[in-house]
């Protein structure tokens, strides 16, 4: 058995998640979980708004007009061709530092 004092208006609570008076949050162990459950929440709204909302030129590929199809796909293939310049660039400067 324990016995927990509310920080907001004193009361003490026996085994309780909420005062008795107040009705306020007292239990450590309830705040914990509310609070990987929030974080978790935010995870998964970052997540599906990153999947709702693609980049340009994601966006651009599926559009209906011709032309803009082909600009999505240009500025990918650019953006595909940059990547690969950097991976090799930062390879070869690995080789070259490990001897």
């Amino acid at each position: 058995m324990r016995i927990i004092k509310c920080p907001n208006c004193g009361v003490f609570s026996k085994n309780k998640d909420y005062c008795q008076a107040c009705n306020t949050l007292i239990s450590e162990q309830k705040k914990r979980a509310l609070k990987e459950q929030a974080y978790k929440d935010q995870e998964i709204a970052k997540v599906t708004y990153a999947k709702q909302n693609p980049n340009l030129a994601e966006r651009l590929k599926k559009h209906p007009n011709i032309f803009f199809k082909i600009i999505g796909w240009i500025l990918y293939s650019s953006f595909m061709v940059v990547s690969i310049i950097g991976s090799g660039l930062a390879w070869l400067i690995a080789m070259i530092a490990a001897g």
